[in-house]
C-alpha cells in the first residue's frame, strides 16, 4: 500500500504512507512531517555544503547518495565538486530551501551529511570535530566522558566546542574556527592533536587507535572528520531503529540524556521556540599555533592503519 499523495510548496509527495524502513516503526508521513517542522533548524547547517544523503528506497539496501540523480528538478541548487577517488566530477545538492528539503523527504532521504566546507571555500573548513565512538554494547556514557576528555583538552589550549549526540552511539563535538584561518592540512592536523591529547589525559578511557581491533573496548576519538570529509548534521535523523535524531545536548546535560531521548517524535517539541544548537555553538576561534604543530608530527590515522594493515599481513603470510 502506498496512497495518500500530497502537495507542499510545490513538492509533489507521494507514498506517504507506506514503511519507511524495518525497524523505523514509522512511515514516508512521518520523516516528511519531521522534516517540514525543523527545517529552519535544519538548513542552517546544510545550507551552502556539498550535501550527501543516505536513502531507504522500498526492497534496497540503504546507500549514500552523493551525485544528484538525471531526475533531479531544475530549481535544485548543486555545484560540482571533482571526486579524487573516483576521478569524476560529483554534481552535489546545496539544500538551501524548504522546498529541496521536501524535495529530498520525498526521495526517503533520512540522513543528511553536509561537508565541513562551504561551497564559498572548500579547502577551509568551518568546524573542527571529533567523534567519540565507544565500544559495542551499551555504552553512550563511555561516550560522554570521552567527550568530557575533549571538551577539557579544547580548554587546555583556550577552545571551546558544542557537543550532540550523533543519533546513533556516540558523540560529536564541533569547534567553530574563525574564517580566513587554517587550511584544512592543518585543521585537520589540529584536530589529531586535540585527539591525541585527550587520549593522554585518560589513556585507560580514549584511544586514537584507527585499528578496531587494537582499540582493548575503549572509546575511538575520531580525528579522520577531517577535510573534505561530511558529519551528519544537528536535527538530522538516522537510519536506526525509531528513527533517532542527532540531537544538541548542553555539556551540563549531557550526562542525564540517552540518544533514544531524541527523535523525530520528540525532537519538533524541543525545537518548537528554541535552536540549541546555536544557543550552543561558541563563537569561532583561531586554532593555536603550537596545536596545529603538534598536529603535523602525529601521522594521518587512515594512512598510518594502512600501511600497519599491510605490514600485519606480510607477517601472517610469512608465519605460514
Amino acid at each position: 500500500m502506498g496512497g495518500a499523495d500530497e502537495n507542499r510548496a510545490g513538492v509533489a509527495l507521494t507514498n506517504l504512507d507506506q514503511a519507511l524502513f524495518d525497524g523505523a516503526d514509522a512511515t514516508k508521513r512521518d520523516l516528511v512531517d519531521y522534516l517540514d517542522a525543523v527545517h529552519d533548524r535544519l538548513l542552517p547547517q546544510l545550507r551552502d555544503r556539498p550535501l550527501s544523503v543516505i536513502r531507504a528506497l522500498r526492497g534496497q539496501a540503504p546507500f549514500m547518495q552523493k551525485n544528484l540523480p538525471k531526475y533531479t528538478p531544475e530549481w535544485v541548487r548543486r555545484t560540482s565538486v571533482w571526486a579524487e577517488a573516483s576521478h569524476r566530477e560529483v554534481s552535489y545538492a546545496l539544500c538551501d530551501d524548504r522546498r529541496t528539503l521536501l524535495w529530498f523527504a520525498n526521495q526517503r532521504a533520512i540522513e543528511y551529511h553536509p561537508t565541513l566546507a562551504t561551497v564559498d571555500d572548500l579547502h577551509r573548513p568551518t568546524h573542527l570535530v571529533l567523534d567519540l565512538d565507544p565500544p559495542e554494547g551499551d555504552s553512550f556514557a563511555l561516550a560522554v566522558a570521552a567527550a568530557r576528555l575533549v571538551r577539557q583538552a579544547l580548554a587546555d589550549c583556550g577552545l571551546a566546542g558544542a557537543v550532540k549526540t550523533s543519533g546513533a552511539k556516540g558523540v560529536h563535538v564541533f569547534v567553530p574556527v574563525a574564517a580566513g584561518g587554517a587550511t584544512a592540512v592543518d585543521m585537520a592536523a589540529a584536530t589529531r592533536a586535540v585527539a591525541a591529547r585527550a587520549e593522554r589525559l585518560d589513556p585507560a578511557l580514549a584511544t586514537t587507535a584507527f585499528i578496531r581491533e587494537d582499540r582493548g573496548g575503549k572509546v575511538f576519538v575520531d580525528s579522520t572528520r577531517a577535510g573534505g570529509a561530511t558529519v551528519v548534521a544537528a536535527y538530522s535523523p538516522r537510519l536506526r531503529p525509531g528513527v533517532p535524531v542527532s540531537y544538541p545536548v548542553g555539556w551540563t546535560d549531557l550526562g542525564d540524556v540517552t540518544p533514544a531521548d531524541f527523535t523525530i517524535r520528540t525532537v519538533p517539541g524541543l525545537v518548537a521556540d528554541r535552536d540549541p544548537w546555536a544557543e550552543q555553538m561558541p563563537a569561532p576561534q583561531p586554532l593555536p599555533e603550537d596545536l596545529v604543530a603538534e598536529g603535523h608530527t602525529i601521522p594521518v590515522a587512515r594512512v598510518q592503519a594502512m600501511h600497519e594493515g599491510k605490514r600485519r599481513a606480510r607477517a601472517r603470510r610469512a608465519a605460514g
